[in-house]
């Protein structure tokens, strides 16, 4: 039998080593599902609930592994469903490629059934590799190009084949005017400025006295660098959200998570500093760092369309994280663990009060801080968190500390509803070995997490950690929007587009084979975490929370407290209990022995 077109994409994907394709089937990618069946299902065929789901997954899958992750999908409705998940690996700086089907060349240009423009459709999500496969002989130069871009551009990449070309017998290119023949693999490269850039970066760093470092997920492969930075200069480390698991929490001059979601020892450090660090981040939210002149600043970034952004750097390195550090650390003087370094641990141990004392305030029913904060004891040490967009993500990112081999994630930069789920099922094909926990809002459940539950349900037989968690904040609010609305724009909550459905999620997982249980009552959170964990399937919990404990962000200006203060003048429907959560919060802050913001040293009175 002649090799088709389409058993030879799959064949060259396996020379990639990919072993997973996350999809779903359509009539626009019939060829290569007929090869699927002709290589015995490999790479295996992952079948998502929904092609944008399937997308989510490839990014969990590359998130987790570090691999390139692939999905694919029919044509037309098929294509534009993968887009907010490829659009999701594009913003995050994720190596994703798309394989797409498309209508037969006779019929393009026909307005024919399912006929979009898919080059146009993708030119921005895929803007650095993007192509259609003609004739045969354009492999396997367009499949090798779009993996190597995919993996060297950290990006999306997109691969796009009608229908009939899958079908045609495949061909090489040949050693001829205008073919161009490929070759498989790519080695690992890790640039590192020159001295002369080195040298202008330390004596920045050497000259400060209030060091305060920023890491990103950049920074991911630098960790023991980081560290002994941190010890050279007496800094304090802050984490972007997308870095939070690059250093461990337990360290003492780990801040935590730094803006809206981030942490108040995290808003200090950028406030009080006279020097920072920023590595392998593009956190783009610039009222979180120094002020404009209060600190002299140094950059170290991978990709060189990423450096000089979001604050005015003095030196912009161009290069490896660890590799960077490594060359930059002989040139550090070290410096006396003084009043600095004591203050970020003493304010960081404060925090870590606070969210106890948050944790433990009572609410109806449930709070949402103790559902989180009470998991941390418990995670295991090996274990892969994903955080839903939404207040859930606020308490991942305050409550959850990272230690030991754990992995997290969500989505960074687009801030979509819906990965939660999918990126743990993504991360279980990655490491089948190892349990996953997903903390997901009620509103993102509803979304599309409950369909994805039957992903789960197909697949967790084989994986040998069969641990996959599924947390639902269940406050029958969609309440990230509920809170900005009332901090942001003063408007009481409209319940038409804010409330939501009360859905019995633990039943709906017991009714597909996994196992689940309802907690209405705080005295049943510990003891369902446990049950959880023990599982031998897939296991998701119900949480019924309070809508009204409110995210307070860690600086709260005067402006957010006026506009929620105008929500409760307005009318808002949970104005009570907002008031009550939000006093009760707060004050956990302000108990004797624990400063106000404006009381650190040296603060005016």
């Amino acid at each position: 039998m002649s090799m088709k077109v389409s058993d030879y994409v799959l064949q060259r994907l396996r020379e990639w080593d990919v072993e997973h394709v996350f999809a779903y089937a359509g009539d626009g990618i019939n060829g290569l599902l007929a090869a699927w069946g002709r290589a015995e299902n490999k790479p295996r065929f992952v079948q998502a609930r929904h092609e944008e789901m399937a997308a989510f997954e490839a990014v969990g899958y590359a998130k987790f592994s570090g691999k390139v992750g692939v999905c694919a999908a029919t044509s037309g409705p098929g294509a534009i469903h993968l887009l907010n998940g490829l659009y999701d690996a594009k913003l995050d700086h994720v190596p994703v490629v798309a394989i797409v089907g498309q209508t037969n060349r006779s019929a393009m240009g026909g307005s024919y059934q399912q006929e979009v423009d898919l080059l146009s459709l993708y030119k921005d999500v895929a803007a650095d590799f993007c192509e259609m496969v003609t004739v045969p002989e354009q492999l396997p130069n367009v499949i090798d190009r779009a993996i190597r871009t995919a993996y060297g551009k950290r990006t999306v990449t997109a691969v796009i084949i009608p229908a009939d070309v899958q079908e045609l017998d495949y061909s090489p290119p040949t050693h001829a005017f205008k073919m161009v023949p490929s070759s498989l693999g790519m080695s690992s490269s890790a640039p590192v400025p020159g001295e002369a850039d080195l040298l202008r970066a330390a004596e920045v760093l050497n000259a400060g006295e209030k060091v305060a470092v920023l890491v990103g997920q950049g920074a991911r492969g630098a960790q023991a660098e980081v560290v002994q930075l941190a010890d050279l200069l007496g800094a304090g480390v802050a984490k972007a959200l997308l870095g939070k698991d690059v250093l461990s929490d337990e360290l003492p001059y780990v801040t935590g998570s730094i803006g809206l979601l981030g942490t108040r020892p995290s808003y200090e450090l950028m406030q009080d500093c006279d020097t920072l660090l920023v590595i392998g981040s593009s956190f783009p939210y610039t009222q979180f760092l120094p002020d404009f002149g209060q600190a002299r600043a140094v950059q170290i970034d991978l990709d060189p369309f990423m450096v000089g952004l979001r604050y005015p750097f003095e030196v912009n390195l161009v290069g490896d994280a660890a590799g960077t550090l490594r060359a930059l650390l002989p040139h550090l003087k070290r410096k006396k663990h003084g009043s600095w370094r004591k203050t970020v641990e003493k304010n960081t141990a404060r925090w870590w009060e606070v969210m106890q004392r948050r944790a433990a305030v009572d609410a109806d029913p449930i709070n949402p801080e103790y559902v989180v904060h009470a998991l941390n004891d418990l995670l295991p040490h090996d274990v892969m968190l994903s955080a839903d967009s939404g207040s859930s993500a606020n308490w991942y990112a305050r409550h959850l500390r990272m230690r030991g081999e754990m992995r997290g994630s969500l989505s960074g930069t687009l801030a979509t509803m819906g990965p939660g789920v999918p990126y743990v099922i993504g991360a279980k094909f990655a490491h089948p070995d190892r349990p996953a926990i997903a903390l997901v809002g009620d509103g993102a459940m509803q979304m599309n997490g409950m369909a994805e539950l039957i992903t789960a349900a197909k697949y967790w037989r084989d994986w040998q950690d069969r641990r996959l968690i599924v947390a639902v904040l269940n406050n029958q609010d969609l309440n990230q929007v509920t809170w900005e609305m009332r901090a942001m724009s003063g408007a009481p909550q409209f319940l038409p587009s804010q409330a939501l459905p009360d859905v019995p999620y633990a039943d709906f997982a017991r009714s597909i084979g996994l196992d689940g249980v309802r907690v209405e009552k705080p005295e049943g959170v510990l003891d369902a975490w446990q049950q959880a964990l023990a599982a031998d399937r897939p296991f998701v919990i119900d949480f019924r929370t309070d809508p009204a404990v409110p995210p307070i962000p860690p600086h709260a200006t005067l402006d957010q407290i006026e506009a929620a203060t105008a929500a409760i003048v307005h009318g808002d429907s949970d104005r009570t209990a907002m008031v009550r959560q939000g006093i009760k919060a707060k004050v956990q802050e302000m108990l004797p022995g624990h400063r106000h913001r404006d009381d650190r040293p040296g603060a005016e009175d």
